[in-house]
């Protein structure tokens, strides 16, 4: 039986939904994250639903937190930690995998443990490995709890580069030239896993992107201009994933659309545009978080334009068997043809993020958008669907 068809007792039915606004988390966009969570609790109606903050420590720890929004802002170009919202550093949350008990259970050595309370719903504003790959949504079906977004296979297809190409490429979805170096070819051979890179800027041109697979934010990419690059690139890459995709530059304008999943079936809101970055190589972590650069909302296409990213954007979600929200990001090339570069499953929802404000140009402020995720969730069963 699925936690959506178990009966509830008067309390349930009396009381507001509990959100659990989980954040933080071991991978390298830990900071991204809690900033991401504070403007979300800054948003929840609260008359409305009860609010849980639990934050995940670097190390993997699940802390309760205090509810501060303030707290959790980028300052001084530093951005926040768990560690430092965790009301104890000792304390840990308990979240039962039983789908009959919700119950969130807090403890401290040497402590009797204490009953927080049933969480209806998990609003997940994790980035990255051990959180927005899967990992955290597995946990939360074995639980039987409501969560916003996708479901396991497509937070795990959106969070690994290179399976989320071929998925797209199955589905007959535009995707540029990349190449993937395992760590296992890596390990072996690295004479020639650094061919097969160099093989494939003979064919398609210098400059590269090496990148992390299975990371986000930006972080450890590299634009290659030549040759004598590539093994620091390399090495940047492999110190937040062993697993590297390597990409062919691809002239042309950023374009990004954000899907969001209505009763009827999922929406793109109006497109967006980055425009080119001058203080920066590229769209990197500090240009969208740090120095705020300016997307234009809405992007400046043609009517024909806007309608074909749109339709890629939903085609996208549908393909990766997508739920909840997704921001899809396209190339528009010089010939005119868009091409999707990747699909992000749990966008950032920063203050300056361009998910949230694409759907304000489209009409749902920062609330409602909060709000249709949360309503979304709990409409939704764990388990197959």
């Amino acid at each position: 039986m699925s936690s959506e068809n178990l009966p509830q007792s008067p309390e349930q039915q009396l009381r507001k939904p509990r959100v659990a606004v989980v954040f933080g988390g071991r991978s390298s966009e830990h900071g991204i994250s809690v900033v991401t969570a504070g403007a979300v609790l800054r948003a929840i109606d609260r008359t409305k639903y009860d609010v849980l903050p639990i934050g995940i420590t670097t190390d993997g720890r699940w802390a309760l937190t205090a509810d501060d929004p303030d707290r959790m802002a980028i300052a001084d170009r530093r951005t926040p930690s768990v560690e430092q919202l965790a009301e104890s550093a000792d304390g840990g949350v308990v979240l039962s995998v039983d789908p009959a008990n919700r119950e969130v259970v807090y403890s401290e050595p040497g402590s009797v443990p204490k009953v927080l309370g049933e969480v209806d719903v998990v609003f997940p504003m994790l980035h990255g490995p051990y959180g927005e790959d899967g990992t955290l949504q597995g946990l939360l079906e074995l639980s039987g709890v409501p969560y916003v977004g996708s479901g396991v296979l497509a937070s795990a297809v959106g969070q690994d580069k290179e399976y989320m190409k071929r998925v797209f490429i199955s589905f007959g979805l535009p995707v540029g030239p990349f190449e993937v170096i395992r760590p296992r070819e890596w390990e072996q051979d690295p004479s020639a896993a650094r061919k097969k890179i160099i093989d494939f800027a003979g064919e398609h041109g210098w400059p590269l992107f090496v990148k992390p697979a299975r990371a986000g934010s930006s972080i450890g990419i590299t634009k290659v201009d030549d040759l004598s690059g590539l093994d620091d690139a390399i090495a940047e890459a492999q110190r937040h994933d062993p697993k590297i995709l390597v990409e062919s530059l691809l002239r042309g304008r950023e374009i990004e659309c954000g899907v969001l999943e209505f009763e009827d079936g999922p929406r793109a809101s109006v497109p967006a545009e980055i425009p080119p970055v001058t203080a920066h190589e590229f769209y990197d972590f500090e240009a969208k978080y740090i120095d705020s650069a300016a997307g234009l909302v809405p992007a400046p296409l043609t009517p024909e334009q806007t309608a074909e990213v749109r339709r890629l954007a939903v085609e996208a979600f549908d393909a990766a068997s997508c739920e909840g929200l997704v921001r899809a990001d396209f190339f528009l090339q010089e010939n005119g043809e868009f091409v999707i570069n990747e699909i992000n499953t749990m966008p950032g929802f920063t203050p300056i993020s361009m998910y949230p404000r694409m759907w304000q140009e489209s009409g749902i402020s920062y609330s409602e958008l909060v709000d249709k995720l949360i309503q979304a969730a709990l409409r939704r069963p764990t388990g197959l669907r």
